[in-house]
């Protein structure tokens, strides 16, 4: 019965040690394995099988990017201004070896690194150059972490100021100097509002003038045209009349020709044309030179009306 026990015992005793001898290392980290207190390897990840009692795995280490947030440190600006500055660090471990053996605290490390270095950057820069400078500062912090942590087997990926708090005076001090920046903003933009606005009024008023004046001048034109062409056609008017009546002289000239008239009918007529003459808008009466002539077509009037006299009585009998 008791080596039954003893028995029992002994096969727990093996599973267990085989157990123990069996380490199961996750995605994305390694296992330090020491043995007999000395670095033996580096365990991946997987099934990892080590020796009870000799080997002991150390620690496991995450490879993944890591952050963190550090508490805000005092800055002396290069104008004598202490404020607040709050850093965030985004760094991964690439060599655990040196991870383990070669740092002893690396996060107090890394923080009291980013401190003394942050101070340094900021004490040659003033106030207005830090709050506007972020990316000039994240930079260089950056840089100067990354050089000094690679003995240490970490790599910062990016370093940010989460916060800066300068002291209330001074915050209070901005925010009246923003404001009055807004409002002279303010003031130059109603400004310009206006300006453009008298500009575009006054660009309105040239156009219409010129459009009124074009507008003017065409209506002057074509008027002058009209009266131009009114009087071409009461020109060509007169002047079709002066030829119509030309025209009707000569046909009663040729009439009274082909009618073989006596001198008493051409007398008729010319003092016919006399009247003609005298019932004109001249001014000017032009009288036959000849004054015997003209007392010839006098005579031959009377006598015509003479003549004319017994006939009307012949035809009343």
């Amino acid at each position: 019965m008791i080596r039954l026990v003893l028995d029992f015992i002994i096969v727990i005793f093996v599973i267990m040690i085989g157990i123990s001898s069996i380490k199961i290392i996750k995605q994305a980290t390694v296992g330090i394995v020491e043995r007999l207190g000395k670095y033996h390897k580096t365990a991946e990840q997987g099934i990892n099988v080590i020796i009870p009692f000799i080997d002991q795995f150390r620690t496991v280490i995450d490879l993944r990017e890591q952050v963190v947030d550090f508490p805000p440190q005092p800055v002396i600006t290069k104008d004598n201004v202490t404020m607040m500055i709050d850093t965030v660090v985004y760094y991964q471990v690439t060599d655990p070896f040196k991870y383990t053996y070669e740092i002893a605290s690396p996060i107090l490390a890394i923080e009291n690194l980013t401190a003394t270095t942050l101070r340094n950057i900021v004490g040659d820069l003033e106030l207005d150059e830090t709050l506007t400078s972020r990316d000039l500062v994240n930079t260089k912090l950056r840089a100067i972490l990354d050089e000094a942590t690679d003995k240490w087997g970490i790599k910062v990926n990016r370093v940010e100021l989460k916060n800066i708090l300068p002291p209330q005076d001074i915050q209070n001090a901005m925010e009246k100097q923003m404001r009055a920046e807004r409002e002279k903003r303010e003031a130059i933009l109603r400004a310009e509002g206006q300006k453009t606005a008298a500009i575009l009024e006054a660009e309105g008023a040239k156009q219409s003038a010129i459009l009124n004046a074009e507008a003017a001048r065409e209506a002057a034109i074509r008027e002058a045209e009209g009266m131009r062409q009114a009087k071409i056609l009461e020109a060509e008017g007169e002047a079709q009349a002066i030829l119509s009546v030309q025209k009707a002289f000569a046909d009663s000239l040729v009439m009274l020709r082909e009618a073989n008239a006596d001198n008493k009918v051409l007398a008729l007529k010319s003092l016919e044309a006399i009247k003609q003459l005298s019932d004109g808008q001249a001014t000017k009466l032009v009288i036959p030179s000849d004054l015997a002539g003209l007392g010839g077509v006098f005579a031959a009037l009377k006598e015509a009306v003479t003549d004319a006299a017994p006939d009307d009585k012949t035809s009343k009998s």
